[in-house]
């Protein structure tokens, strides 16, 4: 079903947002299921709202089948548009009634009600419901449900708790208002894994992971995840669940990662099903972490929801800092900060500094399925952690009991948000609300002075102009500074300092020598921090710094003046730089986590922002040679460290996706990248031939690849998995990222040939078109072949699922920081897909904002 686009879209304001004049006191919805004609009946009481101004009754509704309509039981006829209807309504409470029908089967875009290898499924947020009855379709509506499925489907789920059911119905009521993009119904043959948790006051709860037959053997470490979020969500924040069960359902066919829908989380298969022979560490991390984000919802996010749209950042910029505390709990908080930052950094600083930029709580928007953006959600995140970092850790405590307490049955705001904190500490927080109203990424320059013992600090704060936004205020910026003394020990332990001036500067008394600034410890504040300093400092910092992020950031450092001088200058490797970092992969009291980072260097694309920012056109064909020529100098420099690495590296005890064995194992593929170097893939083949689990086997097929010996493993590789669809999403996208750049393109478009590549899937689309757009020497071709392959598969993709095709779209986000042919090629393939006859919304406010 193709959404009807009108020809201006309609730009929706934050300044113009006006309460919906109703109240829906209750809704009763039954869905009578057929494929091609499934019938929805709604019977919806409605009652004035006093604190709104007068309207007309208007009700959403798109890619509906009006059957009959009816107000206290007299049939109507309202006037129905592409959009919705409107009708004339009674003064006081009234009983809408409406029956309309849907075709889930022909529901290619994955929102409303559609199907997915023969289950019903819904995707409500943001704005789906509105495809599946005539409703006021907005977060700040909120009533209690009661549903009945009718089918002859074995399972029938919605949301809240169960109610009378047979062979062939279903009722489900939920007791807590939520707003319909909180709606949830699955039927389907599926089964069950289940279990049950009891709350801190003694409720138990059913727990239900609810699967396709055959998957059964994959949710154990699913349903262990979210009990442990359960009991963190209570020990932590004080939050206990609501109701009677609680159930996840996989599905194949899924826009997103997972829909926190009350009592009903809806998951993308991917995001909950686990093994170790099917998943590597990094998916039983994922999942860990999604299950929780989704299950902290219930409380951050359904019973207090947005009022509107523009406050999505309320409910998820609020749970991923959750969902991130809770995985620093249930692994390395140090490797779990630097994973952050790096995702920050790669997603979110080329948004803020690009023509998608756009604040934390956006100003307006055309679609608001394209701002569920890094920004709202990453950067939405680190705004909670500079607050909570601000207040401590206490009062942070305070102010969130709090805000459950007041805001609990709430649609809130950013206002509501910050003024618990204002009630809870006496602080004013207008200056930090600029967080949320600014975009793009501060820029803070240092400078320092000592003298007769004293050292002083200046910080300058600036940010750049971005699309609509100039001239921009001073900010609230916390600034953690540690101070070592030259012969490392650390004088001045981590504290954080208040940038809220354009110009400040800070001063240490009592020294007895200058010392070396640990700057932007944690990475307090997601800024860009500018200070001139050597490589000697740098390499101090390496080898002394208490802060475990600025240790790594040091070497990070490190690593890109050494790459942008083999780029610029064609010098060799900074053989000083790596007998630092040698130094630390030998200190065997350190994480293998945290030394597998050490050893990953900054990706292709982070050296083409880094020399833009410095005034060099980027050449991706030479920022990637200088990555290999120092990954290769790297190997035959450590031949004798590396053996010993493997060695530390290795797990003896039964797999376990725990943070100790994933540590090792995360080690143990950085170092067999480098062994491949020197042996040709003679490690990775034995490796390979060896594993017993996802994460070994796959990071062997790589390294094969990469050593042009991996035509055989792939074989074999889909020859085992054939069958299982997650991991053969894996065979995708890892043979794309693995070949050399020149050879990329070509292998992606034959895999988009391939038996098994399917455009309809998201999984498969984003692995295999996402494995091409996110290499960066190969999406980046002198000849343009990437981004007209990605173009045409993005056009093709957009009569089908306009969500997905808008947010791959940003992959041209950077297209100016290139030389003028790549530009002109880029703009080319843009102004292609842009001219496409019926371009959705979502594409077309997405492509026009990234031409600018």
């Amino acid at each position: 079903m193709k959404d009807q686009v009108p020809t201006a879209p309609e730009t929706v304001f934050l300044k113009d947002y006006t309460p919906f004049g109703w109240i829906v006191e209750a809704v009763h919805l039954t869905f009578r299921l057929s494929p091609d004609a499934t019938r929805v009946l709604a019977s919806i009481h409605f009652a004035p709202n006093p604190d709104a101004p007068a309207q007309d009754f208007f009700l959403h509704g798109e890619d509906l089948k009006l059957i009959e309509a009816r107000i206290d039981g007299v049939a109507i006829t309202p006037e129905v548009t592409a959009r919705g209807l409107t009708a004339q309504v009674p003064a006081g409470r009234f009983l809408w009634e409406s029956e309309v029908e849907i075709a889930p089967a022909q529901n290619t875009a994955l929102e409303g009600l559609y199907m997915s290898g023969g289950m019903y499924c819904t995707q409500c947020e943001a704005e789906g419901f509105r495809k599946i009855t005539y409703y006021p379709d907005r977060p700040d509506v909120m009533a209690t449900f009661t549903v009945r499925i009718e089918g002859k489907e074995p399972v029938k789920l919605s949301n809240g708790d169960p109610g009378d059911t047979g062979d062939t119905f279903a009722e489900w009521h939920d007791p807590w208002p939520k707003p319909a993009y909180l709606f949830a119904l699955v039927a389907g043959d599926l089964v069950n894994h289940p279990d049950h948790f009891t709350t801190v006051s003694g409720k138990d709860v059913e727990l239900n992971i609810w699967v396709r037959p055959g998957d059964e053997d994959k949710c154990a470490f699913g349903m262990d995840a979210l009990k442990k979020s359960m009991k963190w969500d209570e020990d932590v924040y004080g939050r206990e669940y609501d109701l009677d069960i609680f159930n996840i359902v996989a599905v194949d066919d899924f826009n997103m990662g997972a829909m926190e829908n009350k009592g009903l989380n809806i998951f993308n298969s991917s995001c909950v099903l686990a093994s170790p022979e099917t998943s590597t560490d990094a998916n039983f991390e994922r999942i860990e972490a999604i299950i929780a984000h989704e299950y902290f919802h219930n409380w951050t996010g359904n019973r207090i929801t947005c009022r509107d749209w523009f406050q999505l950042c309320l409910k998820e910029g609020l749970t991923v800092y959750r969902d991130s505390q809770f995985t620093s709990d249930m692994r390395s908080a140090p490797v779990k900060r630097i994973e952050d930052v790096m995702v920050l950094r790669a997603r979110q600083f080329p948004e803020d500094q690009g023509p998608l930029s756009h604040p934390v709580r956006p100003e307006s928007f055309q679609e608001i399925n394209n701002f569920y953006t890094a920004t709202v959600y990453e950067k939405g995140a680190e705004v909670i952690g500079m607050l909570k970092l601000l207040v401590g850790d206490e009062a942070y405590g305070t102010a969130l009991d709090l805000y459950f307490e007041r805001h609990d049955g709430d649609a809130a705001t950013i206002e509501d948000w910050l003024r618990v904190f204002e009630d809870a500490t006496g602080r004013d927080l207008a200056q930090f609300k600029l967080w949320y109203s600014q975009s793009g990424t501060p820029r803070v320059s240092v400078t320092e002075d000592f003298a007769e013992g004293s050292y002083t600090l200046t910080f300058k704060q600036h940010s750049p102009d971005t699309p609509n936004q100039t001239d921009k205020q001073p900010q609230v910026i916390p600034m953690a500074v540690g101070l070592l003394n030259p012969n490392g020990d650390e004088v001045v332990p981590t504290t954080v300092l208040e940038l809220t001036e354009t110009t400040q500067s800070f001063t240490f008394d009592g020294l007895s020598a200058k010392p070396v600034p640990s700057l932007l410890r944690g990475f307090s504040a997601p800024i860009v921090l500018e200070r001139t300093t050597t490589a000697q400092e740098k390499a101090f910092l390496l080898a002394h710094d208490t802060d475990s992020f600025n240790r790594w950031e040091a070497n990070r450092d490190l690593s890109r003046e050494c790459l942008l001088a083999m780029i610029l200058d064609g010098a060799g490797p900074d053989t000083a730089w790596l007998d630092g970092l040698e130094n630390v992969l030998r200190d065997e009291s350190l994480d293998p986590a945290y030394r597998a980072l050490m050893l990953a260097g900054p990706s292709n694309s982070e050296m083409a922002q880094v020399l833009h920012e410095r005034g060099h056109t980027p050449d991706p064909d030479a920022i990637y040679n200088a990555g290999e020529t120092l990954s290769q100098f790297r190997a035959e420099r450590w031949v004798d460290l590396l053996p010993r690495l493997s060695e530390e590296a290795r797990v003896t005890a039964p797999y376990a996706p725990d943070a100790e064995q994933s540590g090792k194992r995360s080690l143990g593929s950085a170092v067999l990248s480098l062994q491949t170097r020197l042996d040709g893939g003679k490690a990775a083949q034995a490796q390979f031939e060896s594993a017993d689990n996802m994460t070994h086997q796959l990071s062997a097929l790589a390294q094969l690849v990469r050593a042009g010996k991996g035509d055989t493993a792939l074989a074999a590789f889909y020859d085992q998995w054939q069958n299982d669809r997650l991991v053969i999403d894996k065979w995708f996208g890892l043979q794309i990222a693995a070949l050399p750049p020149e050879q990329a393109v070509a292998r992606t478009e034959a895999l988009t040939n391939h038996k098994d590549f399917t455009i309809k899937n998201p999984n498969r689309f984003r692995a295999t078109l996402g494995a091409l757009s996110g290499y960066h020497a190969a999406f980046h071709q002198k000849d343009g072949a990437g981004y007209a392959l990605v173009a045409d598969k993005l056009i093709a993709l957009d009569d089908l699922n306009p969500q997905t095709t808008a947010r791959m779209c940003s992959v041209f986000q950077t297209w100016t920081r290139y030389d003028t042919d790549r530009q002109a090629l880029i703009r080319t393939q843009l102004e292609r897909i842009k001219s496409k006859p019926n371009l959705s919304r979502d594409t077309d406010e997405m492509v026009s904002r990234i031409l600018g």
